[in-house]
């Protein structure tokens, strides 16, 4: 007998889907279209714009150019120049035979806060691969000038760009227009075969899941006097919320998708505890080293997630799930019985390059006119997922998905413009203030 938690939570999500649903009623549905109708241009050239120039753009653009599509790269765009620049010359070297696929004149190289859009108006597809705070933005932007994404997770910062998410979302549904979302494990091989057998039933009924992120340190760029604050940040951008979202959402993303994924459900609350152990200089800005949140689903089933960015200690990215029957133990892509008896192990040899396959079957839909993927819900909701842990190991707080999504919760900045304040700003030591569990307060 469904639970009364599970009705209530299940009432939330229903709502608000019948709220984005009626905003992109207001249109009409439009029919799957034809080649021509997909491409701005006559020939079978699929036209696309890299908006983000870091390591995951150059990464996605020129895996999205080394599909089997005739794909060209004609529009990029960034805050920075510099980013822009290392990033074409990076692709062109990545592409070798390929690189006359990178057909971006000087012209629509664009940079600033609003480059964005300009070249978004220049292609068929945008890949999105900014910092996850101007997600909501850009994607709202592709998804208004009627363009097939590819965005990388997550896909907001905040409750409030999460929102915006889906509602364009219900908007591209609409438009039938295809969005992947970068949680590159939904098109894995090992994942996809994990999966197939766990709802066949071979593991019985989830009983709990443990998800892991726990790695080392990662980079810092140093604070140049010619910075600007808004800057600095964004340069900086995996340390500051409003940017990142912090390295539980950032990063431990995937795992909590795989749990949400596996279990068709998403968590109802989360409670937990988090701090700055190791990691706690001021070029760290205001993001935690390490969270463990248990999330709880409507049905009482408990996961337990992990993450850490710790020196020499030891790293596990890996998922376990526990049924009736048997577990999975995603990493080893295997299934066992409770006496370890091996049920199912996938043939490793089989496995594929997931981020390449991303692209591989997103264009080779829009090739074809179909309309197939629609990742972008799901991408929020697994957002939001690690968003609640986030704000459960902030605030020593168990925090509600119905209440956090409903909050309207905003770290964004008033002003996007590199001589505007950013929402957090160091004292005259240097220092950003950091949440402290117990403390700090989200909702009452």
């Amino acid at each position: 007998m469904e639970s009364e938690q599970q009705k209530f939570h299940d009432k939330g999500r229903r709502d608000f889907v019948k709220q984005t649903s009626m905003l992109a009623g207001g249109l009409l549905a439009m029919p799957i279209l034809s080649k021509a109708n997909y491409f701005s241009g006559s020939s079978d050239v699929i036209k696309i714009a890299l908006i983000g120039c870091g390591g995951r753009g150059t990464g996605a653009a020129t895996q999205a150019l080394s599909t089997k599509e005739n794909v060209q790269l004609v529009a990029m765009a960034d805050a920075f120049p510099d980013r822009l620049n290392d990033s074409y010359n990076n692709i062109k070297e990545a592409l070798g035979d390929k690189a006359s696929r990178v057909n971006v004149p000087e012209k629509n190289k664009f940079t600033g806060f609003d480059a964005y859009k300009q070249a978004i108006a220049l292609a068929d597809v945008v890949i999105l691969t900014t910092p996850p705070g101007f997600r909501p933005i850009h994607f709202e932007e592709a998804i208004r000038q009627n363009k097939h994404v590819f965005m990388e997770k997550p896909v907001a910062t905040d409750p409030a760009g999460i929102k915006k998410v889906l509602e364009a979302a219900a908007l591209a549904k609409s438009k039938k227009l295809n969005v992947v979302v970068g949680l590159q494990r939904r098109y894995q091989n090992s994942y996809r075969e994990l999966y197939k057998r766990a709802q066949d039933g071979m593991v019985g009924d989830i009983l709990s899941m443990q998800v892991w992120w726990n790695q080392g340190a990662l980079w810092v760029k140093p604070r140049k006097p010619e910075y600007t604050e808004m800057e600095y940040q964004m340069r900086n951008w995996y340390y500051f919320n409003w940017l990142c979202g912090d390295h539980i959402v950032e990063q431990h993303i995937h795992n909590i998708d795989v749990g949400n994924w596996f279990k068709n459900a998403t968590p109802v609350t989360a409670g937990g505890m988090g701090g700055r152990a190791v990691r706690t200089g001021k070029e760290y800005g205001e993001i935690f080293d390490h969270h463990f949140v248990e999330y709880r689903y409507a049905d009482g089933v408990v996961m337990n997630a992990q993450c850490r960015h710790w020196k020499d200690a030891p790293s596990k990215v890996d998922e376990e799930i526990v049924g009736t029957k048997g577990r999975i133990y995603c990493d080893k892509a295997q299934i066992v019985d409770h006496k370890g008896k091996v049920l199912y192990q996938f043939d490793k040899k089989k496995e594929n390059n997931p981020y390449q396959t991303e692209h591989d079957e997103l264009f080779a839909a829009i090739a074809k006119g179909e309309y197939k993927f629609a990742d972008a819900q799901r991408g929020a909701e697994a957002t939001l997922s690690a968003i609640i842990g986030r704000l459960a190991t902030y605030s020593g707080q168990l925090i509600n998905w119905n209440t956090a999504l409903n909050s309207g919760l905003d770290l964004q900045p008033k002003t996007y413009a590199f001589d505007a304040q950013p929402p957090v700003m160091p004292d005259a030591s240097g220092n950003y203030a950091y949440a402290k569990p117990g403390i700090t307060k989200y909702f009452s």
